[in-house]
């Protein structure tokens, strides 16, 4: 029994040597340790496989080894000013592209600087691959240089972590990651790689701290350990593997759930529909889904990434009294839109509606459902092919809503909006209308705009003017409200959509944050036009706190000369004030010409002063 138990022992202790040394996978594995291929060229090969056309990052030495191999395969390297914008510009990217954007950035504080833009693309249901670089194998939790424990700092707002151990996973762990973000509900993914699976086998074992010529028991042991557990690092890293695509899982309603929605809705008279950014996800594409909507005729409310889903103007859709229509509805569709701060936690709808709400997400079927509203019919299922379908079985039956009911909620839409065109002529003291320059800039845009919102209260008001022209042609932070999108949004919008204009929609708080990528959009020839509501204020925080609590700390700022700061940067630049009003037309004319013919990056730097519109909105 001894000798049995010694036996057992001795193997498990050899099979625990055996993974930690990686001497195993030298017995499975061939090493070819005469190879100068690296671990990043794998990285490159799967991203090439997935059609990755660009790649944002900020250099470092983790992770230049991806980067140069990236290049050589044809990727485009965009190397953003701060992190945070090469995370945004991925975000961009998987939104108008259909494709996963790819970010990657050093470890330690490379990594930190993305969490924001992270966490936002989480709340936004947008996939994203993050690639990050971290301390060797044999370093971590030793003191190396920027090492820190990504795994769990990112393991809240990602829906799939994993940090290589292996040269031989990079393919397998890269194409997985790349799966989940895009299958269900879609979200950010990371993959950490530590700096001794991604450079050349002889330069790590250089480095590793082998001795050439060791003279005692001890050293040989070491340079033995060392040699084995490098070997088994590099063990079968350049056997064959599969680099192409995992179709994602996708979750679609039953034919059952679409048969009764479509009773629901055909038992109805004033149906109300909001839509989600979840509708414009792919497989289904966009035209399709607003073909199902013209079709069923019903009078849709659009938020998020639908904003210009039905174009700049379409019969059936509404911009505002949404809370007048849900209280009237007898029907109402959620198809991707949650109840959550955006829907008054569920306190705008009726308990005397019929409720469908589709969502991918199984929790965002019910949220606050406990305590506000209730569900008639939950369906977990893709919202964009949900409305395909649904149109249709309701096709079949020739439904098509009234037009009695949208002519009602047609006259509520036009008051508004000849109140909100009245609020544009209004003077304010010293400086420009908010509401005039945006009414102006919105007859000015081309049908090629999209339209990027980054800011508090000036973004606010312009999301009651401007119209977006087509679909995917609108993008804000989506539920987080984090500031700081601007730039890294307008970077991946326009190298998916370069014949496209992109304007960036800038409070001036806002542009504190990205002011920099100025240099990027430069040097990159990117170019891309920004109009600035510069009132010296963190206007949407001082309209609450002044009358509430009777001081302005912390809001105030300056009129700075951001458009100096752009010419610095080689941009071109645009003061917007009281002496130069009548030229606001000209000058909106003059910065899309000079971007769309010149390719020249422009900030109009546009003085306002305050008004009442909005007098009452809550910015919490």
């Amino acid at each position: 029994m001894l000798a049995f138990l010694v036996i057992l022992i001795s193997l498990i202790l050899l099979c625990y040597v055996g993974y930690k040394t990686r001497w195993i996978y030298t017995l499975i594995y061939k090493v070819d340790d005469s190879s100068t291929a690296y671990g990043g060229e794998l990285v490159a090969d799967v991203l090439k496989a997935h059609g990755i056309p660009y790649l944002f990052c900020l250099s470092g030495g983790h992770i230049s080894p991806i980067l140069v191999a990236c290049e050589k395969r044809g990727i485009r390297i965009i190397d953003t000013r701060h992190e945070v914008n090469a995370a945004f510009a991925a975000d961009a990217v998987s939104r108008l592209s259909g494709k996963i954007g790819v970010c990657v950035v050093t470890a330690g504080p490379g990594l930190t600087n993305t969490v924001t833009a992270i966490k936002n693309a989480q709340m936004a249901e947008s996939p994203l691959l993050l690639l990050g670089g971290c301390a060797a194998n044999l370093s971590k939790g030793r003191g190396a240089l920027q090492d820190i424990d990504h795994m769990s700092l990112f393991k809240s707002i990602c829906k799939y972590t994993v940090s290589i151990k292996r040269v031989r996973e990079i393919p397998s762990m890269l194409r997985q990651a790349i799966h989940v973000a895009q299958s269900g509900t879609p979200g950010p993914v990371f993959v950490e790689f530590p700096i001794d699976v991604l450079y050349p086998f002889h330069l790590v074992e250089r480095e590793v701290g082998i001795k050439p010529n060791p003279k005692t028991l001890a050293d040989r042991f070491a340079n033995l350990y060392l040699s084995t557990y490098i070997r088994g690092t590099f063990a079968g890293a350049w056997d064959r593997q599969d680099v192409f695509p995992i179709p994602p899982k996708i979750p679609y309603a039953s034919n059952v759930s679409i048969q009764t929605a479509a009773r629901l809705v055909r038992a109805g008279k004033s149906p109300v529909c909001l839509l989600g950014s979840q509708a414009t996800l792919p497989p289904t594409s966009t035209s399709a889904v607003v073909e199902a909507l013209e079709s069923m005729n019903i009078p849709c409310f659009l938020g998020g990434m639908t904003r210009g889903l039905l174009g700049r103007n379409s019969s059936i859709q509404f911009r505002h009294c949404r809370k007048e229509a849900l209280k009237d509805a007898d029907v109402v569709l959620l198809i991707g839109a949650v109840c959550d701060f955006r829907l008054g936690y569920g306190k705008v709808l009726s308990r005397k509606s019929k409720i469908i709400i589709v969502n991918r997400n199984s929790f965002s079927l019910h949220q606050n459902s406990d305590v506000f509203w209730k569900p008639t019919l939950p369906i977990k299922g893709d919202p964009a092919d949900f409305l395909v379908r649904l149109n249709k079985v309701l096709t079949e039956s020739n439904y098509r809503c009234s037009t009695s009911w949208i002519e009602t909620l047609r006259n509520k839409d036009d008051v508004k909006e000849e109140t909100n065109r009245q609020k544009g002529s209004e003077k304010t003291e010293v400086h420009l209308n908010p509401v005039r320059v945006l009414q102006e800039l919105e007859a000015q845009l081309p049908d090629n705009a999209i339209l990027i919102g980054d800011g508090g209260d000036f973004v606010a008001t312009a999301a009651y003017i401007l119209r977006p022209r087509a679909p995917l042609a609108w993008l804000d932070p989506g539920a987080f409200g984090t500031l700081g999108v601007g730039a890294g949004f307008a970077l991946g919008a326009k190298l998916v959509r370069p014949e496209a204009s992109i304007w960036i929609i800038y409070g001036d708080g806002a542009l504190g944050y990205s002011i920099m990528e100025y240099d990027t959009f430069v040097r990159h020839k990117i170019p891309v036009i920004s109009i600035v509501g510069n009132d010296a204020c963190w206007s949407q925080i001082a309209r609450d706190q002044v009358p509430l609590l009777g001081s302005i700390v912390g809001c105030s700022l300056e009129y700075s000369k951001y458009d100096k700061i752009v010419e610095s940067l080689g941009g071109v630049g645009f003061q917007l004030d009281r002496s130069n009003e009548n030229s606001m037309i000209d000058i909106f004319r003059q910065a899309n010409d000079l971007n769309q013919q010149q390719q020249k990056s422009v900030l109009i730097n546009c003085l306002i002063g305050r008004t009442n519109f909005r007098e009452g909105s809550v910015s919490v």
